[in-house]
């Protein structure tokens, strides 16, 4: 018997939770050669709203978690993201046209990044921190916080799963929560990553995904006065110049574009975050 084929609706991830656009609006999403796949949401302003103001309230307690649980943590959506890898093999053959083994290839990838940013969870502070030399009898100490809100445009020329890993890890394991616009023609590997992160340690909040436009929606994150920084990652095809002077309104920081997706690096890491310097006297016993 010929079954009823029950086609996908790809939702949002804002604050933990998966609803659909406000707008009530979705597009198609198309493989490479043209055949229907799925419909996902076409997130809009106020969506990009939401997704800041549950970024924001999640930012007090993610941020105030050690080092050693964030690494956990994201441990632990590796952990799933390879459990669920048949799924992500099977989105990424049908919207970026890769053969089974270049795939697979592209899940072990994003599975390395994320348990290669774990492992720097509780590291990278002693590496990126120093104790500065000051004459007099005192302790002056720098060390990176996070920055807060950070909005993140996804690599949007492939790499729909590894450029994804490859911009959120590196934010969140210094305790930013963020807000990321996907790639809009593969957008199925990021709410699917979405349900992993939702079944995984995540608290909600920490990362919101939006589908969609980034050209209608990145104008919208750059300059809201409550992100506290942009990363253009997946910017180059989008007038980004404008979006810095946007985001320079309300002193951001940005991330300039990078072709294809950004390798991962402990200068990723240490971009989206904030020196801190304290003094401290020296015992006078």
């Amino acid at each position: 018997m010929t079954r009823l084929a029950i086609p996908k609706t790809y939702k949002l991830y804002i604050g933990g939770k998966f609803p659909r656009s406000e707008s009530g609006r979705t597009y198609d999403v198309a493989s490479k050669n043209g055949a229907f796949l799925a419909n996902a949401s076409l997130a809009s302003r106020k969506d990009a709203r939401d997704a800041v103001v549950a970024a924001r309230a999640a930012f007090a307690s993610w941020s105030a978690a050690t080092g050693y649980n964030r690494g956990q943590v994201l441990y632990r959506a590796a952990e799933l993201l390879e459990g669920r890898r048949d799924q992500f093999v099977d989105e990424l053959m049908a919207t970026e046209a890769l053969t089974k083994a270049g795939a697979n290839a592209q899940v072990d990838n994003a599975i390395d990044a994320w348990v290669w940013y774990a492992g720097w969870a509780d590291k990278y502070v002693q590496v990126a921190g120093n104790g500065n030399p000051v004459s007099g009898p005192y302790f002056n100490l720098s060390t990176p916080e996070p920055t807060g809100v950070v909005a993140i445009i996804a690599p949007q020329s492939g790499h729909s799963l590894l450029g994804l890993a490859c911009v959120i890890a590196p934010a969140i394991l210094t305790g930013n929560t963020v807000v990321v616009v996907a790639n809009e023609v593969a957008p199925l590997a990021a709410i699917s990553l979405a349900e992993v992160l939702a079944t995984s340690d995540v608290p909600g909040g920490v990362v919101n995904i939006l589908t969609g436009s980034p050209a209608e929606i990145a104008p919208w994150l750059a300059g809201h006065a409550d992100v506290n920084a942009i990363d253009l990652a997946g910017a180059g095809l989008l007038d980004w110049v404008d979006l810095q002077v946007m985001a320079a309104d309300t002193l951001k920081r940005v991330q300039s574009p990078v072709e294809g997706f950004p390798i991962p690096s402990l200068e990723r890491i240490v971009a989206l975050t904030e020196t801190k310097t304290v003094w401290h006297t020296k015992s006078l016993a």
